[in-house]
């Protein structure tokens, strides 16, 4: 509060700053806040701009590797799918499980959207 509006705390305790000010200050606090941080963790880091740059880049590595994929020698490996950004809040993945049979409806369904 201080840091960022000149504000002290202590003034809602000592009756110069009403609640209702207090909860407006607190809710408009910046992004870089230590309360935003201590609320939203990593995550408060990232704008929406930042989540849809992610996304561009995530979509752009998947069709370089579909046009390398299609237009590559039939006898050489196949290509190894991109990693997606990391982003705020995603745990690590585990390890790729070993594909035995046809997709699920949830895999054709998490595919095609």
């Amino acid at each position: 509060m201080l840091r960022h509006y000149g504000v002290d705390l202590l003034d809602w305790h000592r009756g110069l700053l009403s609640s209702r000010r207090l909860s407006v200050l607190l809710q408009h606090l910046p992004r870089d806040s230590a309360t935003a941080r201590e609320l939203h963790g990593e995550s408060a880091d990232w704008s929406v701009t930042d989540y849809l740059l992610a996304s561009v880049v995530d979509q752009l590595a998947e069709a370089n590797w579909m046009f390398a994929t299609v237009n590559r020698d039939e006898d050489s490996e196949p290509l190894e799918f991109p990693e997606a950004v990391p982003r705020p809040g995603d745990e690590p993945k585990d390890e790729p499980k070993e594909r035995t049979g046809a997709p699920t409806a949830e895999e054709l369904a998490r595919f095609f959207l």
